[in-house]
């Protein structure tokens, strides 16, 4: 039977000298007791599916708000296909697959309602701004609780993995360089399978120059990107595509911006109207009508005042939550009938 001690040490062997190490890690921000089984990173991953905050993915936007059909991304299907990634980079060049997961798997964990769109707004209305990142790391920090403690107590890589998925910083692991990168990839590549499959965009419409470069399938761009990344990450102190594929990728996401995130098929006026409207509403009565915020956020209220406790509330809820909450507080009884 394997357990913990066995597991770490079979880490030596098998694992890159370059991967992080179980055995190795700076620990958790509250010291408690190993388990018997699982290494720390197993037991963080294991902490993050069964979060509430987990959960909640599946009903949140990736791209497109209130889509008619059944096969569109979710930020659930999204973190799972960057962890599919994340993965498979990790086990080519044998890094730790257990860190790795665990940050894919946590990373947009603080992401609002409806998308980047609801980002977007949050960020405007809130003091001191709004970055799903930062919120992501407070959700397993702080906000998500469980009957031993609040927050998750993960280990040190994990929230510094989750922490700088994106921004300027570069994560202290090459499990966290990975996720970071696989996010790019899988978040660009499945919207433009989105776009396709709703019509905003036609495979014709795609750059050929970077179509002769990643592949002209889904699946091809996916496994180039992924080849290209190992061999030229392999033996390095920094995870890095190669300049050819990186800027390729570069190209596809600035087409992407400018033909399918600020396309009005996808976020019409109306839609982002509506988007604003819903949130902006939600927060002002929230933090007009404090006694009314529930649960662990009443705390969080108590800690660090009023637009916090808001803001950690109103990041946290569902798209059909936010959508069924503003009707109940703003829609007159008789026309909800109608």
């Amino acid at each position: 039977m394997n357990n913990r001690e066995s597991i770490e040490k079979r880490e030596y062997e098998f694992l890159s000298p370059l991967a992080c190490h179980a055995a190795e890690s700076k620990g958790r921000q509250f010291d408690e007791e190993q388990c018997e089984y699982r290494t720390d990173f197993q037991r963080d991953r294991d902490r993050i599916v069964h979060s509430k905050a987990f959960r909640r993915l599946i009903h949140k936007t990736q791209v497109f708000l209130a889509p008619e059909g059944d096969h569109y991304r979710t930020r659930l299907t999204h973190t799972l296909e960057v962890q599919q990634i994340a993965r498979t980079i990790a086990r080519i060049l044998a890094y730790n697959e257990d860190l790795t997961e665990a940050i894919a798997l946590g990373h947009d964990l603080g992401h609002t309602p409806f998308g980047h769109v609801g980002e977007k707004v949050l960020n405007k209305i809130h003091p001191g701004g709004f970055e799903h990142n930062v919120q992501s790391l407070r959700t397993v920090d702080i906000i998500e609780d469980t009957s031993r403690r609040r927050g998750l107590n993960l280990t040190y890589e994990v929230r510094d993995g989750i922490l700088n998925h994106r921004g300027p910083v570069t994560p202290a692991t090459l499990e966290g360089q990975i996720v970071k990168i696989s996010d790019r990839i899988a978040y660009i590549n499945h919207d433009i399978d989105d776009a396709i499959r709703s019509g905003v965009l036609t495979f014709e419409q795609l750059p050929e120059r970077e179509v002769s470069i990643l592949g002209s399938t889904h699946a091809d761009r996916i496994n180039n990107l992924i080849v290209d990344l190992c061999k030229n990450s392999e033996g390095k102190d920094t995870i890095s595509l190669s300049p050819e594929f990186a800027g390729s990728l570069d190209r596809l996401r600035e087409f992407m911006f400018e033909n399918v995130y600020s396309s009005k098929k996808v976020r019409g006026v109306s839609d982002l109207d509506k988007v604003e409207r819903i949130i902006s509403s939600l927060y002002s009565y929230y933090m007009e009508h404090s006694d009314e915020i529930p649960g662990i956020y009443k705390q969080i209220e108590k800690e660090e005042g009023t637009a916090v406790a808001v803001k950690d509330l109103i990041s946290g809820m569902t798209d059909r939550y936010a959508l069924n909450l503003y009707e109940k507080l703003f829609v007159p009884q008789e026309w909800r009938q109608l």
